[in-house]
């Protein structure tokens, strides 16, 4: 990345003017893949430590409108807008769309507006209620207050219910593993 290995402005090579230096080197690409988790430490500039993941099994994920991220498991990589041959090797990179664990984001929005989410109607299962159950658990009238007015802006569109529903939803990598 640095200035003397790249070409001029008009597209000529450029001279060297010195031998290379330690602060123009450059490292080969991570190409982090799915699966068990492997991190290797990098010492750097300075003495620091960067961590290069080889491969990642979990990922700490941001849902953006309702403010909340949760750490869970990535299930696989379905789409990548640069190469195919990324998803067919399984390899995470930024911007890839991935599918993920759908339980840590359930389990919060059932707690934070006691609304479902992604729960299949079956009336057997209605009729033995757990206690445990955060949608049936008794509570103040004065919580309840505070759970129904949340409840006004706890909707979710129905393509995202659908994939809450099977259990796993997709995500996009924001950031750049390895």
């Amino acid at each position: 990345r640095d200035s003397a290995h790249k070409r001029r402005a008009t597209g000529g090579k450029r001279k060297s003017l010195r031998k290379k230096r330690k602060f123009e080197l450059g490292r080969p690409a991570a190409n982090t893949k799915l699966g068990s988790g492997r991190v290797h430490s990098v010492r750097t500039r300075g003495g620091n430590t960067k961590l290069r993941a080889l491969r990642l099994e979990t990922g700490n994920f941001a849902w953006a409108s309702e403010g909340v991220a949760r750490k869970t498991r990535i299930a696989d990589v379905v789409y990548n807008a640069s190469n195919n041959e990324l998803v067919r090797t399984k390899t995470l990179v930024k911007n890839s769309i991935v599918v993920i664990d759908a339980t840590p984001f359930r389990q919060w929005y059932e707690a934070h507006y006691v609304l479902p989410l992604g729960r299949k109607r079956n009336p057997k299962h209605a009729q033995k209620e757990d206690e445990n159950d955060v949608l049936t658990k008794k509570r103040s009238e004065k919580v309840m207050k505070k759970y129904l007015e949340r409840q006004k802006y706890g909707k979710v569109e129905q393509a995202l219910e659908d994939q809450f529903t099977s259990g796993r939803i997709l995500a996009c990598i924001s950031s750049r593993p390895g």
